[in-house]
């Protein structure tokens, strides 16, 4: 009986651990605001971002746009909706700051290690040569809901 009570005990605290959202976890407009990023937690438990919205989804033939610029070339075909462009970040030692991930940048096709920092309704995300982080540029999102 004890260890049903247990196991009980530890799904319900389980169950409600992941009901919570983390606060990166919403809409987010890039700096350009041409584009808003969903950050999701997946079933990894890390966090990850997908474009949901395009100002101009559609290219000069009326087409989705496609990821031109991916440097595999089986993948230059796919729809930039929906893409994932950050993948596996995990909350760092400090309150604000999520790190070990990495930025798929699709106007480059070139993948960067990123670190994001919740500043109330921004987010700092900062992209950089994986193992020298001074060589790197930042971004300010925004909030979109």
């Amino acid at each position: 009986m004890k260890n049903l009570i247990a196991l009980l005990a530890f799904v319900f605290v389980t169950i409600t651990v992941r009901a919570q959202k983390d606060p990166i976890e919403r809409v987010w407009y890039n700096a350009e605001k041409t584009s808003k990023i969903e950050i999701y937690r997946a079933t990894d438990g890390k966090l990850y971002g997908k474009i949901v919205w395009l100002k101009e989804p559609t290219d000069a033939n009326g087409k989705p746009r496609t990821d031109v610029n991916n440097p595999k070339e089986n993948l230059r075909n796919t729809p930039i909706m929906n893409y994932p462009i950050l993948k596996a970040f995990t909350k760092s030692k400090s309150e604000n700051e999520y790190e070990g991930g990495s930025v798929y940048d699709p106007m480059t096709g070139k993948t960067y290690c990123g670190k994001l920092t919740l500043q109330g309704t921004s987010l700092k995300l900062r992209g950089y040569i994986c193992g020298f982080s001074l060589l790197g540029r930042s971004s300010i999102w925004t909030a979109a809901d």
